[in-house]
């Protein structure tokens, strides 16, 4: 069963590198989402807000946190877990559309930005631009159509 938990302004739910089992999604406040540099410094590479999921990618992959997710103010999220997820995906199939948007938006998003020079392509990135360029367009920013909270 997902558990509703307040965050604290300046807490870090997730650390880069860190073991992943769960998701969030944002019921108020706001996230930074940074990545480490080559050379170790944090680069924002987003702010999240109400409706947004992070940490999804841990629930279907269960690989470590691929970046570091930290309230930007005071903040109130849905915990779900990875059995709450398979638990879901069993009953309800369709009510995991949500997340499949979201990383399809971001991968998008990702190489839009890779193809415009903004950021170094990664050899996944780079055979499906060669492979299906017509996957590069213009996306929506992700709170804009974020269709609403999965509820279980």
């Amino acid at each position: 069963m997902t558990t509703t938990r307040k965050i604290n302004k300046g807490t870090v739910v997730f650390s880069e590198g860190n073991f992943s089992d769960t998701a969030c999604i944002i019921e108020a406040g706001t996230f930074e989402v940074t990545k480490k540099t080559h050379n170790g410094a944090d680069k924002v590479i987003g702010i999240l807000k109400r409706n947004d999921i992070f940490g999804e990618m841990g629930i279907l992959d269960g690989l470590p946190r691929s970046a570091t997710v930290t309230a930007l103010e005071d903040s109130q999220v849905t915990v779900v877990t990875k059995d709450d997820f398979d638990s879901l995906s069993r009953r309800n199939p369709n009510a995991l559309m949500p997340i499949l948007k979201v990383m399809s938006m971001r991968l998008r998003r990702t190489l839009k930005r890779e193809t415009q020079g903004n950021i170094a392509p990664s050899p996944i990135t780079e055979k499906i631009v060669e492979e299906e360029p017509d996957l590069i367009e213009e996306s929506p920013l992700l709170s804009e159509e974020m269709p609403q909270p999965i509820s279980s």
